[in-house]
């Protein structure tokens, strides 16, 4: 067997493992130490690149973002502020139809700010905004769609989790990739609040209108949920200026929203304990997944599967649009049967070298950016969609009384909001790179 066919065999045993429950990251790790040791042929050159690679995939100094960034949503969860964020939107919209869920959308866009997980964002506005639809009468299928959907803004609006292992995998810029995420991130929250629009004169459950607010309310509001405003634009605005790089702005971040917690007194030793564990717990997971995919990329590198891929792709003369096309729509399919960051470190090694080979009439930089923003969120699509849109099944646990057949059905009208902007964000780059372009 040459070295290419056991790269392709690689990927059925990988989804076989899956589909026994094996956890991705060792699955990927299995399946890359065994798969380099049949390339190699012994085991001892196998063990000896596995502590070189190990070593050399966590001394990378960017990687100290992504426990920052969840130590300051661990925070920002503690502090109340979710409550703030949706008192504040409802005061906003509240008057519109559907404007208690368009509230717990623009909740969910201004938490995801400070946040940086979409699970995290999910679960945290399911408990403040979920008892509050159902409350105003929205129907079940509507509360846990609006909220399985806002919950993506997590990953999307800066600071990202995933956006920082995309950079990583890429060797794009990350505070670029930050700036290009910000309008598309807007037109996702947008686009959502004008789906609910639809949903609720089309179909039943479009809840309780309230009374518009008095513009100095409104703005009260606003000012009560100045902690997120200031902490968004001191780390995002610092980035975006050149203060501090985006290690430092996390670090600042999470310092920021220690202090929110601890001024507005839900921070103890308790607390403190139990995010620093968290924190702890879900860098253990991304790390142990980014090792796995480190091994299993490495050995697709050695099979070459990759660089003749690239190269096939490019002899065959297919359009660049195509090969773009079918690419998403590959994510869309792994966004079924997986999860968001692990599709992204299985996946852009093997993609992006051919994409990046192709003529799309831009720089190799702003390529880099605009397909990155592409990639996200299509991977976004996969948090709402069945059987492991995880997202789902964090709002549906909170809503004990909505089947999760209902749940599904209510996020298809987001997913289909989602698809919409693809196409939108794909045949006009400049949404994704006009504000990189301003500022660099």
């Amino acid at each position: 067997m040459s070295n290419i066919e056991i790269g392709l065999w690689s990927f059925p045993v990988l989804l076989v493992l899956l589909f026994l429950r094996v956890p991705i990251g060792p699955a990927m790790a299995l399946i890359g130490f065994g798969g380099t040791w049949l390339v190699i042929g012994t085991p001892m050159m196998t063990l000896s690149q596995l502590k070189n690679l190990t070593f050399g995939t966590f001394a990378n100094y960017s990687l100290s973002i992504i426990p920052l960034f969840l130590l300051m949503g661990q925070f920002a969860t503690i502090s109340g502020m979710s409550r703030g964020l949706f008192k504040a939107a409802e005061a906003w919209l509240g008057h519109l139809k559907g404007g208690i869920a368009m509230a717990a959308v623009g909740a969910c866009a201004g938490f995801g700010s400070i946040c940086g997980s979409s699970l995290a964002t999910a679960a945290t506005m399911g408990q403040v905004a979920l008892p509050e639809l159902r409350r105003y009468g929205y129907s079940g299928r509507l509360a846990t769609g609006a909220l399985a959907a806002g919950g993506t803004l997590g990953i999307l609006i800066p600071p990202s989790v995933v956006l920082v292992i995309y950079a990583i995998l890429t060797e794009q810029n990350i505070a670029k990739l930050f700036v290009a995420a910000m309008i598309p991130g807007l037109l996702a929250a947008f686009g959502y609040m004008v789906t609910i629009a639809i949903m609720v004169r089309i179909q039943d459950g479009g809840g309780q209108v309230l009374d518009r607010q008095p513009i100095l309310a409104r703005f009260k509001a606003l000012i009560a949920v100045w902690p997120v405003l200031t902490i968004f634009l001191v780390v995002v605005g610092g980035i975006y200026l050149g203060v501090f790089t985006p290690t430092e702005a996390a670090a600042i971040g999470a310092a920021g929203t220690a202090i929110v917690a601890l001024v507005s007194g839900q921070l103890g030793w308790t607390n403190t304990a139990e995010a620093i564990l968290g924190t702890a717990k879900s860098t253990g997971m991304i790390f142990m997944i980014i090792l796995g995919a480190s091994l299993f990329n490495n050995f697709l590198a050695l099979t070459q599967l990759p660089q003749n891929t690239a190269q096939w792709v490019g002899a065959q003369g297919f359009s660049p649009w195509f090969v773009l096309a079918v690419v998403l729509v590959l994510y869309l399919v792994f966004g079924c049967i997986m999860d968001s960051l692990s599709m992204i470190l299985l996946t852009v090694p093997i993609f992006y070298p051919i994409m990046a080979g192709l003529d799309f009439g831009m720089a190799p930089d702003d390529f880099g950016l605009w397909f990155g923003i592409l990639v996200l969120i299509v991977v976004e699509v996969g948090l709402i969609t069945p059987p492991v849109g995880m997202n789902l099944f964090i709002i549906n646990a909170l809503a004990k009384d909505t089947p999760i057949s209902e749940t599904f059905r209510g996020t298809l009208p987001f997913v289909i909001a989602d698809l919409v902007r693809v196409v939108i964000l794909t045949l006009l780059p400049a949404l994704t790179l006009g504000l990189v372009w301003a500022i660099y």
